[in-house]
């Protein structure tokens, strides 16, 4: 079998890049594994299921790859160990753990595999497939089309060829539109990692273990939006942002998984997805009717997906790698039609397997089928205690019912919660490394006019990545810098001092001086 069409070291998408800084600088993990649970009853041919999971990972070569670095950046390269396809009798055995153990087994970018099959055996006619892939190579359509291809493969049908190198087309389409991009968003982006929700201790924008609250949103909603003229996604989205703005969260953005997605790419397993943050452009569209509100939010998203392909940090800069760009999120996905039939047998699928983990403070993932629209709050249970975000979640509940029955109303007399006080405690909002400890020292600033060691190398290295002057205590992120300016500096360090910079000083110290004390210890330790 022919594993993966990637070549050796072929360029890995924006995406892809953003995903692989998070991952090294120890914030992905689970929360960027995709997991898929396939329940099989009926006489299964086995043999003929495991090779259709060949078959698929012949048709996607995007599920054989890694991600290595060549000359600072992320490159897609043939994974070392092709994406295994594995059988297990655990007859008599509760699967809750074994299915528990297969999606927390680790997903290593740089050698992969960055996916893996599992059949599972729970009975002579009762098994479960379960899928697992990295983010970096699967989003939340490729489920819908692993699905597809299996059922084909399964019942001997040829899959589609594998499409060319998207990620060239993607790049380029990216550096056609990043000037109109920066003035779109000049006037729309502004980083606010504060929130208020009912009893949340802190917001963050990093990955967490996680835990749900589902629900499923009524029929009635289908129909209130189509009263409006807006689609079931662009309702909720404004019925969220007008929750929000009841907490107290004026000009809150809600970052919104956005499909990249093109005619040839659309049958295809890949990383085809951009986040991106929706705002109300105008305070005053609260003041009127839901419905209006609710056509400003869709005017808003049809002026967004213009951009959908630029990365938010290619664009404006000053965003620091994180799991998630805004403390609340949201993704939703359309299911037209039922499974795919997989001959002689009765099947059905999780599309919304739980990872275990969440991207930010709060999370709602929607996925809207011929079944109805199944709904589920992904929150952290550190900061948001599990009665506050049913709270929320009886909060959207009712504010989608009573749209639902009049959804021309005023907002004012739409039943909204009360204001809530913003959390005191500090924004979550990276990785609390071990240099963290010593922060007081390692980060203070040196007597005025002293120029530390190999800050003049570090400052001129900074000064060629970012174009411009930078000053010893100015901040990377504020600067307009991104996760490619941080690969390129960390080339630039290794090529010319000779010292292998790691990712978390760009989190503890993002500074020509703090990046410079980090160069110093690290030449004090090799005996330099």
């Amino acid at each position: 079998m022919s594993v993966t069409l990637v070549g050796e070291g072929e360029q890995a998408s924006l995406a892809q890049h953003g995903m692989w800084i998070t991952e090294r600088m120890g914030a992905g993990g689970r929360v960027y594994h995709m997991p898929v649970a396939m329940w099989f009853d009926g006489p299964l041919d086995t043999d003929r299921l495991l090779a259709a999971c060949d078959a698929v990972v012949e048709a996607h070569p995007a599920l054989a790859i890694a991600l290595v670095e060549r000359d600072g950046a992320p490159a897609r390269v043939p994974a070392a160990v092709a994406p295994p396809v594995r059988f297990e009798d655990v007859s008599g055995r509760d699967p809750a753990g074994l299915i528990e153990r297969e999606t927390a087994l680790a997903l290593d970018l740089g050698t992969g595999p960055l996916a893996r099959f599992t059949l599972l055996r729970l009975a002579p006619e009762r098994h479960v497939l379960v899928f697992v892939a990295h983010h970096a190579v699967f989003d939340g359509m490729s489920k819908d089309i692993l699905v597809r291809d299996l059922a084909a493969a399964y019942a001997g049908r040829p899959l589609p060829a594998a499409y060319g190198d998207a990620v060239a087309e993607e790049n380029a389409l990216v550096a056609e539109l990043l000037d109109a991009a920066a003035e779109f968003w000049r006037s729309r982006w502004r980083d606010r990692p504060g929130l208020a929700l009912p009893g949340l201790v802190a917001p963050s924008v990093r990955a967490a273990a996680g835990e749900v609250v589902d629900f499923s949103i009524g029929p009635d909603v289908a129909a209130a939006a189509e009263r409006i003229g807006v689609t079931r996604f662009e309702l909720v989205l404004a019925a969220l942002h007008t929750l929000l703005r009841a907490y107290g969260n004026d000009g809150a953005a809600v970052a919104v998984d956005l499909s990249t997605r093109t005619e040839r790419t659309r049958d295809h397993i890949g990383l085809f997805v951009n986040e991106l943050p929706v705002t109300v452009p105008s305070a005053g569209a609260f003041d009127g009717t839901f419905a209006d509100l609710a056509r400003a939010v869709r005017e808003e998203l049809r002026a967004v997906y213009r951009f959908r392909g630029v990365p938010l940090a290619r664009a404006v800069g000053g965003v620091s790698p994180r799991t998630a760009l805004t403390p609340v999120s949201v993704s939703y996905r359309r299911r037209d039609g039922d499974d795919p039939a997989f001959p002689g047998l009765r099947v059905s699928v999780d599309r919304m397997m739980f990872n275990q983990a969440v991207r930010g403070t709060l999370h709602l993932q929607i996925v809207d089928g011929p079944d109805g629209i199944a709904a589920r709050f992904q929150y952290n249970p550190e900061i948001l205690g599990r009665a506050h975000c049913e709270s929320v979640t009886g909060h959207l509940l009712a504010l989608l019912d009573a749209i639902a029955a009049r959804p021309g109303s005023d907002i004012a007399d739409l039943p909204v919660p009360e204001p809530v006080p913003e959390p005191v405690a500090e924004p979550v909002r990276e990785p609390a490394g071990e240099a963290t400890a010593d922060a007081s020292l390692a980060g203070a600033a040196p007597p005025a006019g002293e120029v530390l060691p190999y800050a003049r190398e570090v400052g001129e290295i900074w000064c060629e990545v970012l174009g411009r002057d930078v000053g010893p205590d100015e901040d990377l992120f504020d600067l307009g810098g991104h996760s490619l300016s941080i690969t390129e500096i960390i080339a630039k360090v290794r090529e010319r001092l000779d010292v292998e910079l790691s990712f978390d000083v760009f989190f503890d110290a993002p500074t020509i001086n703090g990046v410079a004390e980090e160069i110093a210890r690290l030449k004090e330790e090799e005996g330099c």
